[in-house]
């Protein structure tokens, strides 16, 4: 299975709230901007093009803590909430989350940042195991993302894991060939919007070496794709991962890659089962926050596609995959909670 080779489950919120147009305010402003000292801002567009939801859940938790009078712990989570993060498509409306997300971003002058993860037989029956019923749900699925997207910027990651999954032995070879195609089929409908990138997922540092993936992910379209993605959800350091990214990206027409920064500033965890070390893990923090000025040429940004403080899944305490848990977001922040 993929935790014995260093991978993760992504996570994603089924029931999350649906978007509708227009239902997220954003004043398009920078952080110096004038207002009140409790309102979540953008960060600076130069650096950082990507959307930051002011109603996320990183958001409601500072107001929470704020309401409570924890003003130390709501100046912790605050450097959560103030970054972009990934916006998770879930299963049931993509149109209209699309369309609410990336809405709201134009509103505020910002690209959004949208993650697909509803490849059918999704994470291997683990902890965010589930996806599409078949391929032509997922198309389905795709089209209603593209639909939602419309000519509006957006950046996408695509299908965390998904060809991965079918280097490492982790997916059944049944289903191989149709997770080629519907992933080519993703490119190729996402890729002709007028402003949106696609990114399709490759893994990090941890699994294995790039030999052993660069093929699949020729098959699996990344040469139509705008480039990949490294380390979601991981914990693996910005170094590794521009190493493993360059290294692949040598194989497959010097594509560029981002990079998965949101908790990997200690780096990876060596502790405990070897197979559980990507779930919930201790003593990690914030690694550098999203930006498109880069160490390297080749990295197009460092983007936070986990949203940090979400649960990995029921290890270690934490609740489902994809539940905000306040208690392990502090701890990434370097903080504890109070009583």
């Amino acid at each position: 299975m993929y935790g014995k080779r260093g991978a993760r489950a992504s996570v994603v919120v089924a029931g999350a709230a649906l978007l509708v147009a227009g239902c997220f305010g954003g004043d398009g402003g920078d952080k110096d901007d004038k207002g009140s000292d409790d309102k979540i801002s953008q960060q600076p567009k130069g650096s950082d093009p990507f959307w930051v939801n002011p109603e996320g859940n990183a958001a409601k938790q500072v107001a929470a803590y704020e309401k409570d009078g924890k003003a130390e712990e709501a100046k912790q989570i605050r450097k959560i909430a103030e970054q972009p993060t990934g916006n998770w498509i879930g299963p049931e409306s993509p149109e209209q989350e699309a369309k609410g997300f990336t809405e709201a971003a134009e509103k505020a002058d910002r690209d959004a940042l949208l993650v697909l993860y509803n490849i059918p037989h999704r994470d291997c029956g683990q902890y965010s195991s589930g996806g599409a019923a078949d391929g032509n749900a997922y198309r389905a699925w795709i089209d209603g993302v593209a639909k939602g997207i419309g000519d509006r910027p957006a950046t996408v990651v695509l299908e965390p894991d998904a060809v991965l999954h079918l280097v490492d032995g982790c997916t059944a070879e049944e289903f191989h060939e149709e997770r080629y195609d519907l992933l080519k089929g993703a490119i190729e409908k996402l890729g002709a919007l007028k402003n949106t990138k696609v990114y399709l997922d490759a893994g990090n540092a941890g699994w294995g070496h790039p030999d052993q993936i660069f093929e699949p992910l020729k098959w699996a379209g990344v040469e139509q794709a705008d480039g990949f993605s490294v380390n979601v959800s991981n914990f693996y350091t910005t170094e590794d991962s521009i190493k493993y990214g360059k290294d692949l990206s040598a194989k497959v027409g010097n594509k560029p890659f981002v990079i998965d920064t949101s908790r990997n500033g200690n780096g990876p965890y060596a502790e405990g089962k070897a197979d559980e070390r990507w779930c919930n893990p201790p003593g990690r923090a914030l690694g550098e926050a999203p930006t498109t000025k880069t160490a390297d040429d080749l990295v197009d940004a460092y983007l936070w596609v986990k949203r940090p403080g979400e649960s990995d899944g029921e290890c270690k305490g934490g609740p489902k995959a994809g539940e905000w848990w306040p208690e392990y977001a502090l701890k990434l922040t370097g903080a504890s909670a109070s009583g």
